[in-house]
């Protein structure tokens, strides 16, 4: 019997903001098209979270120019409020993100499971990049 291993990548980030306004913009609807896009020329349309296990969340992300566009969905498994939370995205991948105080403020780190469509480095360097606009967006208007 074998097993294949799925591979992981983790991004993070350090948000200079106290938890409850991290946690706030990074669950919050009305926060996340905000900043949720890897690049200034896609934009999140609608977002929707129900935060609890067994809940879902659905962001739908669109290139500006209306050629493309895609549901970013999954389904929670795990939620503790300020510290964690799981899902399964829709595709059967798995993804957990912690959040803890450090230092500088609060440190968020998501691991994900590897797709195969993409490079392993277009993948981290996109969930990065949504990471960086989060942080950018949070000690903006935090």
């Amino acid at each position: 019997m074998t097993t294949t291993q799925k591979t992981k990548i983790t991004v993070q980030t350090t948000v200079n903001s106290p938890m409850q306004t991290v946690w706030d913009y990074f669950t919050n609807p009305k926060h996340i098209v905000n900043w949720n896009n890897a690049s200034p020329d896609w934009h999140t349309t609608r977002a929707e979270n129900d935060l609890q296990p067994g809940g879902s969340f659905t962001s739908r992300m669109e290139a500006k120019d209306g050629s493309t566009g895609f549901d970013f969905e999954g389904v929670y498994q795990e939620v503790e409020k300020y510290s964690f939370y799981s899902y399964i995205m829709d595709d059967g991948r798995y993804v957990e993100v912690s959040f803890k105080k450090v230092p500088d403020g609060i440190e968020i780190a998501e691991t994900f499971d590897a797709e195969t469509a993409n490079s392993l480095e277009m993948q981290e360097n996109g969930w990065q990049a949504i990471l960086d606009n989060f942080k950018t967006y949070t000690e903006s208007h935090g």
